[in-house]
């Protein structure tokens, strides 16, 4: 069995072993050494990379007990090879767990939450939790009231130890939750109130982490998902929170402390303008009413025709259709394009003939789109190639 040598030196990040099998993987190959300080994905903690020798390390995992390194190019079996830990990958993962574990504990001891994973993402990581009467959410000061816990843990630095207890001392250790093995159990303890299981890499002390922050508590899978960041992750962060709050405010021509009010003023704004802009474009379109009218196509029975596209929402499109189809013997086919499709408003007067519901659905459907509705109004959406196949059916009805 692999001597696996992160159990013991997390910092470790070269070492020397031997080459105990070789096997090819696709293009790749899979290294099987006789100690190795590589991680394998594990846990919810994602594998370390680095090199073998010449050969780059780009996937580890366990394979019955044996730690196995995909790797680039064929190693010799029996050979002694160099291998060397991509230090920042490694330690970013440390810090994510001992983030993990230290928010996990919090919601334990804080709020009765029982941890059921974790994942450790490129960007961000998450834990899910089990809550208290299936909780999903947590309110927004129970939310500060973790991460200030959290955060004052590594503000005093507490220290971190992990290791393997014996048959006789692990039933009397005060763990978080029953390990998920029976054998060969590790155990990670973080200050005095919060020890867990694990097999994971963790720094040695807790102001290693230099900050943790909480970025969103949202459900999932009927659990609580935290998602979270962590050491350089948190630092990152809060530098482009930092730089995106000063340049909105230098925008605005605030300061960061007043962004949130000049936000809100400027969205009231906002939608003022939009208010009074919906209702001047009513105004216009309505007034072209009898303007479209004039210029309606008279059909062979006397219809009026009118099929065409106007600047307008959904709510402007019904109220022009109902004016237009408020006077006698009118068909109106309007549409309003967004981008390459379009939504669609049909009605007729009531002496006019067809059913509007039946004249969309049947123009829309073979050109992918869809609509219905009543006999004298009916709604629907596709590509702008519908209003023409409406109309010419129309036409060739009346």
């Amino acid at each position: 069995m692999t001597e696996r040598l992160y159990y013991d030196q997390p910092y470790l990040t070269e070492f020397t072993a031997q080459v105990l099998a070789c096997r090819p993987r696709g293009e790749d190959f899979d290294v099987l050494l006789d100690r190795s300080a590589f991680y394998p994905t594990s846990g919810g903690q994602p594998y370390d990379t680095g090199v073998l020798g010449s050969a780059r390390v780009i996937d580890v995992n366990v394979e019955g007990g044996e730690v196995w390194h995909t790797v680039t190019q064929p190693l010799a079996v029996g050979e002694s090879v160099q291998g060397r830990i991509d230090w920042t990958r490694r330690f970013d993962h440390m810090q994510q767990h001992a983030g993990d574990h230290m928010i996990a504990g919090a919601l334990h001891r804080l709020m009765g939450g029982v941890t059921i994973g974790l994942h450790i993402s490129d960007r961000v990581s998450t834990i899910d939790v089990a809550m208290p009467e299936g909780a999903t959410r947590i309110s927004e000061e129970a939310l500060r009231r973790i991460e200030q816990d959290v955060n004052e843990h590594i503000q005093r630095d507490v220290p971190i130890r992990c290791w393997f207890p014996t048959p006789e001392e692990l039933p009397l250790l005060p763990l978080r939750k029953p390990p998920t093995v029976t054998e060969h159990v590790r155990v990670v303890a973080i200050g005095d109130d919060e020890m867990v299981a694990c097999g994971g890499t963790h720094p040695s002390s807790a102001g290693q982490l230099g900050l943790v922050k909480i970025l969103s508590v949202a459900p999932a899978r009927g659990k609580m998902r935290v998602t979270f960041v962590a050491g350089q992750r948190a630092l990152s962060d809060y530098a482009a929170c930092h730089d995106a709050a000063h340049g909105a405010a230098e925008l605005l021509s605030t300061g960061v402390e007043h962004l949130r009010d000049s936000v809100f003023a400027m969205q009231e704004r906002l939608k003022a303008a939009e208010f009074e802009l919906t209702r001047l474009r009513r105004e216009q379109l309505l007034s072209q009413v009898q303007g479209m009218l004039a210029d309606a196509e008279r059909l062979m029975d006397g219809t009026l025709l009118i099929a065409c596209f106007v600047d307008a929402d959904a709510a402007l499109l019904r109220d022009v259709t109902s004016a237009l189809i408020a006077q006698p013997g009118v068909i109106a086919l309007l549409g309003a394009k967004a981008g390459d499709q379009a939504i669609y408003v049909f009605g007729r007067s009531a002496d006019a003939p067809l059913h509007m519901g039946t004249l969309l659905g049947n123009a829309a459907r073979p050109l992918g789109g869809k609509g219905g509705g009543r006999p004298d109004f009916a709604q629907g959406g596709g590509c702008p190639e519908i209003l023409e196949a409406a109309r010419l059916a129309v036409k060739a009805s009346c």
